[in-house]
């Protein structure tokens, strides 16, 4: 009876899932028409945060649920969320890790880190996204895959047109929806030649290789756009 009822909820989890994908596609693609004004940030931001002080009732959440625009700023900001716990789990694990290892291995890591860094400079590259259609977190198919190697790269991005200056997060992550956070900086966008670029330094030396995500993220607009990433390994240099 018990393995019964786990997969009835399992399946039911499944529905649910499937029907909130659908309405969140139909809503993006423009197929629904919110009524009244756009809420303001503080609101959204309290929906993206899942506040107990947000009614249900309230009618600023059927249009938050039916508005292309708030439902991407909402998207942004809770992909901002997990980040930012994900980054405090795993900074409470490391002090942990950190203490018990750091004394035994420290002047050896410490020694391997200086080598290391000597004989890899960055790796600089260029990603022309100019012509590339922004898909956020849909149909990635569509777009050519961007290729880097597992390395510290030193990353120019060529934003595609009509992109904004300002300051973008770019991060490499393992899905689209922002999680499994590889590497990330933040960069400011500046015009070149009619065109807006960034540059950033991303250290995906331990990254293995396999298919990811290179996204951005407008820091002013909270819009993110996410495209294919393969990562190579890199050749090992060999020391003279």
């Amino acid at each position: 009876m018990s393995l019964f009822r786990r997969e009835s909820s399992r399946a039911e989890d499944r529905f649910e899932a499937w029907l909130k994908r659908m309405h969140q596609e139909r809503v993006l693609s423009g197929q629904t028409e919110p009524a009244g004004p756009c809420p303001d940030e503080a609101f959204l931001r309290g929906v993206a945060r899942r506040s107990k002080k947000i009614r249900l009732s309230d009618p600023r959440i059927d249009h938050a649920a039916n508005c292309a625009n708030c439902m991407n700023r909402i998207l942004a900001m809770r992909q901002s969320i997990r980040s930012e716990r994900k980054k405090l789990a795993l900074g409470l694990s490391a002090v942990c890790l950190v203490i018990v290892v750091g004394v035994i291995a420290g002047s050896q890591y410490r020694f391997h880190h200086r080598h290391t860094v000597g004989i890899a400079a960055p790796v600089s590259t260029t990603v022309d996204l100019w012509s590339t259609g922004t898909f956020r977190g849909a149909q990635p198919g569509q777009l050519q895959s961007v290729l880097l190697p597992a390395a510290s790269v030193s990353l120019t991005i060529i934003l595609p047109r009509f992109s904004t200056p300002g300051q973008y997060l770019v991060a490499v992550t393992r899905d689209q929806s922002g999680n499994g956070v590889v590497a990330e900086g933040i960069a400011t966008a500046f015009a070149s030649n009619g065109q807006e670029k960034l540059s950033v330094n991303l250290n995906l030396r331990s990254a293995k290789a396999g298919a990811y995500f290179l996204s951005t993220t407008d820091k002013q607009h909270q819009a993110a756009y996410y495209y294919p990433l393969q990562i190579r390994q890199s050749t090992p240099l060999t020391p003279h």
